[in-house]
């Protein structure tokens, strides 16, 4: 029950600064107490997180098994799906706009200006597939 209770805690937490953003009551005086508690409120939850973590990994030590090459591995499957899908993100922030320019200027435009989010995509597909091959390979 705890393992339920905790995580809906801290989504909880987490969202309650944007309550006021979504609801239409924004202002610029309050904009940067809710940024600084939305990012204190992650930070104290990724504490809380690796100080749990590491109570229970402790207690599990003996059950582990595996070498530092597929530990290393995994981190890598990780870092590549994670930077691709940023750079992805990056890529199709600032095709889209473009995009849309484009074609409300000229509907001719609308499958050449569509490529070029397409290839912004594309990225992090090719992320996504390097971090699989890499988890087979373990």
């Amino acid at each position: 029950m705890l393992t339920f209770i905790l995580p809906l805690i801290a989504v909880v937490l987490l969202s309650l600064p944007l309550v006021k953003v979504f609801s239409g009551k924004v202002s610029k005086q309050n904009a940067k107490w809710r940024l600084l508690t939305h990012i204190g409120g992650f930070f104290g939850a990724v504490a809380l997180t690796l100080c749990l973590s590491m109570t229970s990994a402790f207690a599990a030590e003996a059950s582990i098994t595996g070498t530092l090459a597929q530990g290393l591995g995994f981190i890598a499957a990780a870092l590549s799906t994670g930077c691709s899908a940023l750079g992805a993100g990056i890529a199709v922030a600032a095709a889209a706009p473009a995009a849309i320019g484009a074609f409300s200027e000229n509907e001719n435009n609308f499958g050449k200006s569509l490529i070029f989010v397409a290839l912004g995509e594309g990225v992090a597909i090719y992320g996504l597939l390097i971090s699989i091959l890499i988890i087979n390979s373990l």
